[in-house]
């Protein structure tokens, strides 16, 4: 056993724990905050298994968009900082969930376990420098108008959270 295998043991180790808390914890910023631990330690799986790019895409595209979507998703709706009532599931939902959840394990167990044969993939390194030269030099002008394009649209949808509602809309005669 190499420093590496005990250093992505301990990375994915704190990936799980991060994703049973993200799942199960009951305040939504809470749980919008552990997704992103368990994204960003995914990103380190990614890194100590030599896929420098996987590890990019992912902290830029999951970390940096898919969370603040999240994030932006919670302000505009204003949803309760705290825990609420209302939103809280009872013992019997968790247990499902929890039977479920542990169902969907066996089965996907079950299914790629034969499917490799009792070995490990081997991880080949790719062609970084080809991808990179394609996506910073023929592709980089559509990238930066579409994040300038969902920049404007998260400006305006926080400017449009932000007005104040009036009541004498249909009351006007």
């Amino acid at each position: 056993m190499t420093s590496l295998d005990i250093l992505f043991g301990a990375v994915g180790l704190i990936a799980a724990a991060s994703a049973v808390l993200a799942v199960t914890t009951q305040q939504l910023v809470h749980a919008a905050l552990w997704l992103v631990v368990t994204l960003g330690t995914l990103a380190g799986c990614y890194l100590v298994l030599g896929a420098e790019l996987v590890a990019l895409v992912q902290l830029l595209v999951y970390v940096g968009a898919v969370v603040v979507l999240v994030l932006f998703a919670l302000m505009l709706t204003r949803a309760p900082l705290g825990r609420s009532p209302e939103h809280s599931s009872g013992p019997i939902q968790r247990i499902a969930g929890a039977l479920i959840g542990a169902g969907t394990t066996a089965l996907l167990a079950a299914v790629l376990l034969p499917a490799l044969g009792g070995k490990l993939l081997s991880i080949r390194a790719g062609d970084t420098r080809g991808i990179a030269a394609q996506l910073f030099g023929s592709w980089v002008w559509p990238f930066e108008l579409l994040s300038l394009l969902l920049l404007v649209a998260l400006v305006a949808a926080l400017a449009v959270s932000r007005m104040p509602a009036s009541s004498d809309e249909g009351e006007s005669a």
